[in-house]
């Protein structure tokens, strides 16, 4: 049994398809359904039959349309892994931001986070991105949650897109994120004004110096 998510796509998806690609995205779906291994050959061929244009501000259409696939596997647990593991690992990048994107549709409790870390360790923004969802936000362990969000900030990904971050930001991100903060005012750099509501929540890590900027930048606001 698939666990469902409010991002759930597959109504969306399937309203903006025209009649020939929603036909063959139900068809690609029930051949899922009937045998697990199919989705090896068609999880490739979304893209030239649904088009890649965007669903949403969250999902493409191509992303939506895999996730239909995804969520079609009758399977589960440790089965469904090792079904969903090579897709991601085999995949293209745009296949890798479905299956990252549609793991919290998925019934895999944390048996993906091999692939959140292995997008989490590499430099591709749109799959760290894609892999900081409600799966991470779920599963990842605290001080990995506290780096993907500190390795966000040095690669330039707005952290209002770490999908739970208002729940679990604690004082040790809070000091990670003042210390690199400090880290940029030594270089003459600038501080990431998105910082500034992890710093506030715990204002003892907050120094002088970074009171001033952070005051300087309401100032200017």
């Amino acid at each position: 049994m698939k666990v469902m998510h409010p991002t759930d796509p597959s109504s969306a998806v399937r309203s903006l398809l025209d009649e020939d690609a929603r036909t063959w995205l139900d068809g690609a779906a029930a051949a899922v359904a009937a045998d697990a291994a199919a989705i090896r050959r068609l999880f490739p061929a979304v893209r030239s039959h649904c088009g890649r244009s965007r669903l949403d501000a969250h999902w493409s259409v191509d992303e939506a349309a895999r996730a239909v696939l995804l969520t079609a596997l009758p399977l589960r647990g440790a089965a469904l892994a090792g079904e969903v593991g090579p897709l991601y690992r085999f995949g293209d990048p745009a296949e890798q931001r479905a299956v990252l994107r549609t793991l919290p549709l998925l019934d895999l409790d944390a048996l993906a986070l091999p692939l959140v870390r292995e997008a989490l360790r590499g430099n591709d923004t749109t799959l760290i991105e894609a892999a900081l969802g409600p799966y991470a936000d779920r599963h990842l362990p605290d001080p990995e949650f506290r780096q993907a969000v500190l390795k966000c900030v040095f690669c330039e990904i707005p952290l209002d897109r770490v999908h739970g971050l208002t729940g679990r930001a604690d004082r040790e991100l809070a000091r990670m994120l003042a210390d690199f903060a400090h880290e940029r005012l030594a270089a003459g750099r600038p501080v990431p004004t998105d910082v500034r509501p992890v710093l506030h929540a715990f204002p003892d890590v907050l120094t002088p110096r970074l009171q001033l900027v952070f005051e300087a930048l309401e100032e200017e606001a």
